[in-house]
């Protein structure tokens, strides 16, 4: 496997369809969760990343435990949004203890260092949710539009969750917005003129927001 940069924020080589995960995370219930669904290759001396989804996209994991703790999570996303070489996505634990820290790491993922970030309940919920952004990343565009209907009218249950945390988007909107944009992917990279018809202009308005990189 070849390794990264000395800081940690370079290319990793992930062979196709694979996640390259932290050594931290083995025997967790993320890892678990991912074993038999995708294949899992542990590697020493990622910090800070936890997760590579391919050579240049990464996974950093905020658990309750992180938020609860304090803000030292922070110079890990940093390092990450510094780097040239990789796309940082956060996943971060919203739970009932984590509930009252989450806005702050929310503002300053989003709005102070312009990455997104996808809110999970459990360790189990976002191990749906990584297989998920690993399969977008992998799979050959279909040609066949059957398929790709039927892709969008199903859609996995963390992902569904994570798209009604959008601000203004909620239980409703949610399942309209993943039957045209059927990943995360799509979703973040469309214009408020491609959401409008969806939403209508004053969502569509927040969601571009929300996953528009700070300039």
């Amino acid at each position: 496997m070849e390794g990264n940069t000395p800081d940690g924020t370079g290319p990793m080589h992930v062979p196709f369809g694979h996640i390259v995960a932290n050594e931290k995370w083995r025997g967790s219930q993320l890892a678990q969760g991912m074993q038999g669904k995708i294949k899992l290759v542990f590697e020493d001396g990622l910090t800070p990343v936890d997760f590579y989804l391919s050579s240049r996209s990464c996974i950093l994991y905020i658990t309750e435990a992180d938020l609860v703790a304090g803000n030292g999570y922070r110079k890990r996303l940093v390092r990450v949004r510094n780097s040239s070489k990789l796309q940082g996505i956060v996943v971060v634990e919203k739970t009932q203890m984590s509930e009252q820290y989450f806005a702050a790491v929310q503002k300053f993922t989003v709005l102070d260092l312009g990455m997104v970030l996808l809110p999970v309940a459990s360790q189990t919920e976002a191990s749906c949710l990584i297989i998920q952004l690993v399969q977008e990343q992998t799979k050959e565009p279909s040609k066949n539009p059957f398929l790709r209907k039927k892709r969008a009218l199903i859609s996995e249950p963390a992902l569904l969750r994570t798209v009604q945390q959008i601000p203004g988007v909620g239980k409703v909107k949610a399942p309209l917005l993943l039957q045209r944009f059927p990943s995360i992917q799509q979703l973040s990279n469309a214009s408020i003129q491609e959401l409008e018809p969806v939403v209508g202009q004053s969502v569509a308005q927040h969601i571009h927001a929300f996953f528009t990189r700070a300039r």
